[in-house]
């Protein structure tokens, strides 16, 4: 374990990194991924003498790679881009990277547009409260450093996202801003000192060299609040300048420019009025509202930043279990399919496997929003990103690195997050059109006052420019929709779609299918008819072979029933929404619904076949060419907390639907049990497609609510699409959330914080405009000097954060009242990796 400096940048080596290049035939010590990628690429290229020329470390990590590897274009080697770059196609690539610079959400529209016009870009999503992008590419007609090039070219930095580096740069944005508030109030403070004693003096009170000699004081005291704190302003409008467009910034800096090249002449001239505290003032203001918006939001966007972490960098690899059980300790993205691993008390799962040995508990809470310990033994499926509490567990590797359920979720939430709803577009269109009206006002109301008082018009002009900047407006939307993710996300229900939150609110139908969504789904075998040649036992042998892919709840009620009986079957072939089909010795045979199973045959079904299918549970038949072969009954339980759900459903307003393809006998019993609206039963997957479009046509929002491959037509046309967390790979690949916990009171909690955070949308709204038509007729007759300007903005804009935090808030309340604790990577904090 290194402890030193990195032999690359020469920054200090975490105690629990383990990283190293050899460099003169001797390893040295990385300090991280990116490091060791540089220095091996340094190496591979025959450029160590850099090493040994080079006469100091670098200051800055950024300096550490030499001019010379500027031409190697090291971001576009494949080894560098595995962290962060994905294939999703022949020549398609996708990076997620993390920008530096970003300080309103003008700056996401001018990355976005200024990224989607260069040749080969396909797309370009940025997310204002994570500073993430998500850029995909055509690798025959850009490369990835011509997109970084173009990103600094505007005055960003892009860097390939990992989660240390997220958490650095947020401590190096929280650290300058930081200083840039100290250096405006203190600023402020010193100014002011001077300004006092000149507003109280009388007339003749004060001798004019005095005056003058406070109004120099006070332009040193300024020269760094302008030019220091207020510099982003400046770069912001300068950078907006050049591309020709008004960004939030514009505004800003001419108010502040105009005011201080007024004071600075009235300075030098010794005439007129100088407006120094107003300067100093509302600079202050102005950013002690951006740091604790920014603040604000970075504890917002915790909970993906909480999972990016959750998977440790280490694992005790067991190295012939189980004949020898000796642990060797390995970085855990080398861990691979088929490796055991041990798991100890208080450390954390490093892959998803199922246990070998051991009995023990996990917590979960943060990957599935179940605050109950999760039971593990022999046998039982574990996900990486878990804390093992009890016991160790011996574990056998099946899922690593971007396959893990882990890593899914964070994609997943990732691209929600990236994703831009059309409400969020829309009030970003109204942003951009309100400063270009605000300049044409501001121009106005400056010559309208240069005729009314010309001793007024500089400063009620300034007034205008900063009060009514809209930040407010751009911040209302997008802060809100991701504190409501991440109290989702905490719920249980995971948003993978950026309109979902929206239109869960406002969806007026919730349309359930039935098994392994009302139900459990852990469906079992409760009696079995024999009606041809085949015994009880051939028959379920038979059933079970059909069911062998399956993923649906019945097959694996018909397999854990059945014998070990081997059938040689051909062309087996699922048919969604009626069963399945293969050829036995020549033969066609289906098992599945009573009608499909019927249709092969066309003979009528015996009298007692028909009783035994009619107590109410799910039957189905199995048949061939020459008739019936047997009757299944299988059963399944209802989910204990369906009916709160429903209930809160329905007393809220909204329709609740079971939308099932089984019989109606079995619907309707579940229906009663529940309290459903409406039962829709026995209807296909194109049934249950066309039913949806029936209530869309009548005008109805409609959540589709299911689980398992025959639901993916219907989740992909509803309106807003949830997906039980342990349903098929495609159903939760078209699903807009996922139901991690598959606790139907989940689904209910995130209902509930999706119409809060509607609401909080709307007020968030109404304030932004209200307060921008309220402030605007205020400035413009001259009611709101630059300080006050300065508050109003920055106030406005921080009040819709923590508007928007409230959904957070609330959301901790009731994980506090229900016992919910969240798991801590205890290795990372204790830094025993």
């Amino acid at each position: 374990m290194n402890t030193g400096n990195c032999y690359h940048c020469g920054q200090h080596v975490p105690a629990d990194v383990d990283l190293s290049v050899n460099i003169g035939d001797r390893p040295r010590a990385m300090c991280c991924a990116g490091c060791q990628a540089v220095a091996q690429a340094i190496a591979d290229n025959g450029l160590a003498d850099y090493y040994r020329n080079r006469d100091a470390l670098p200051d800055q990590p950024r300096e550490a790679l030499p001019a010379v590897l500027d031409g190697l274009k090291l971001y576009d080697h494949a080894d560098f881009q595995k962290s962060f770059v994905r294939d999703l196609g022949e020549n398609e690539r996708e990076a997620s990277l993390i920008l530096e610079g970003i300080t309103c959400a003008a700056c996401i529209w001018l990355n976005e547009q200024h990224l989607s016009r260069l040749p080969g870009v396909i797309g370009a999503d940025l997310n204002y409260a994570t500073r993430r992008a998500r850029v995909r590419w055509d690798e025959r007609r850009i490369k990835l450093s011509d997109i970084l090039a173009a990103i600094a070219a505007i005055g960003y930095r892009a860097y390939p996202y990992d989660a240390a580096k997220s958490e650095e740069l947020a401590r190096k944005e929280r650290r300058g801003a930081l200083w840039r508030v100290f250096v405006a109030g203190f600023g402020m403070m010193q100014v002011m000192m001077y300004a006092i004693p000149v507003y109280l003096a009388g007339e003749g009170d004060m001798a004019p060299d005095v005056e003058q000699l406070m109004r120099w004081a006070s332009l040193a005291l300024t020269l760094p609040v302008v030019f220091y704190s207020a510099a982003p302003f400046f770069r912001g409008a300068w950078r907006d300048l050049k591309l020709r467009r008004a960004g939030m910034d514009t505004p800003v800096a001419l108010g502040v420019g105009a005011a201080f090249a007024a004071s600075v002449w009235a300075t030098v001239t010794a005439s007129g009025e100088v407006y120094f505290d107003s300067v100093t003032m509302f600079v202050f203001f102005l950013l002690g509202g951006r740091f604790l918006e920014m603040t604000a939001r970075q504890h917002a966007v915790g909970v993906t930043e909480a999972l990016a972490k959750l998977m440790p960098a280490f694992a005790d690899r067991v190295s012939a279990y189980p004949l020898d059980r000796f642990c060797e300790r390995v970085i855990a993205a080398d861990l691979r399919p088929g490796d055991v691993v041990v798991v100890k008390p208080g450390a954390t799962i490093p892959a998803d496997g199922r246990v070998l040995e051991g009995v023990s508990c996990a917590n979960e809470a943060l990957l599935t929003g179940e605050s109950a310990p999760v039971s593990k033994r022999p046998g039982s499926a574990v996900t990486g990103g878990a804390v093992n509490i009890e016991s160790p567990l011996y574990i056998r590797v099946e899922q690593v690195g971007e396959a893990t359920r882990l890593s899914a979720i964070v994609r997943l939430m990732e691209r929600a997050a990236m994703e831009k709803p059309r409400i969020v577009e829309l009030a970003d269109r109204i942003a951009g059109h309100f400063i270009l009206a605000l300049l044409v006002i501001a121009v106005a109301v400056a010559v309208a006052w240069w005729f009314i008082d010309p001793s007024k018009a500089l400063w009620i002009t300034v007034s205008v420019l900063v009060v009514t900047c809209p930040c407010a407006l751009s911040l209302a939307t997008p802060v809100a929709l991701t504190v409501a993710g991440g109290a989702m996300a905490r719920a249980g229900l995971l948003v993978t779609r950026s309109h979902a939150i929206e239109t869960l609110a406002r969806a007026t139908h919730f349309v359930f299918d039935k098994t392994g969504t009302l139900t459990s789904g852990r469906m079992k075998l409760l009696d079995a008819m024999p009606l041809g040649a085949l015994d009880r036992e051939r028959c379920l042998s038979l059933a079970a072979a059909l069911e062998q892919a399956s993923e649906h709840p019945i097959g694996a009620a018909l397999r854990l029933a059945a014998g070990a009986e081997i059938w040689a079957l051909d062309a087996l072939a699922s048919d969604p929404g009626c069963g399945v089909s293969a050829l036995l010795s020549g033969k066609r045979v289906r098992l599945g619904q009573l009608r499909y199973v019927g249709s092969l045959h066309g003979q009528p079904l015996p009298e007692t076949g028909a009783a035994f299918c009619g107590s109410g549970d799910t039957a189905i038949a199995l048949g061939d060419e020459t008739g019936w072969l047997a009757l299944f009954r299988i059963g399944d339980e209802v989910r204990p907390e369906a009916a709160g759900m429903v209930a809160s459903l329905r007393a809220e307003g909204r329709h609740v639907v079971l939308l099932t393809g089984d019989s109606a006998a079995v619907a309707q019993k579940v229906a009663r049990i529940l309290g459903v609206d409406e039962v829709v039963a026995g209807v296909s997957p194109q049934g249950k497609h066309d039913y949806v479009t029936r209530l869309q046509a009548g005008g109805a929002v409609v959540a589709m609510v299911g689980d398992g491959v025959n639901d993916a037509p219907v989740l992909a046309q509803a309106q807003v699409s949830v997906a039980m967390g342990g349903g098929s790979q495609l159903a939760r690949t078209q699903a807009d959330l996922i139901l991690l916990s598959e606790n139907l009171r989940h689904l209910q909690k995130g209902v509930a914080v999706a119409r809060r955070s509607l609401g909080v949308i709307r007020q968030n709204l109404v304030w932004s405009f209200a307060y921008n038509f309220v402030a605007l007729p205020l400035a413009m007759f001259g009611f709101i000097t630059p300080w006050m300007a300065g508050i109003g903005m920055s106030g406005s804009s921080l009040l819709v954060v923590v508007n928007s935090l409230r959904l957070q808030k609330n959301e901790q309340k009731n994980g506090q009242k229900n016992g919910q604790e969240y798991p801590r990577n205890t290795e990372q904090q204790s830094g025993e990796r």
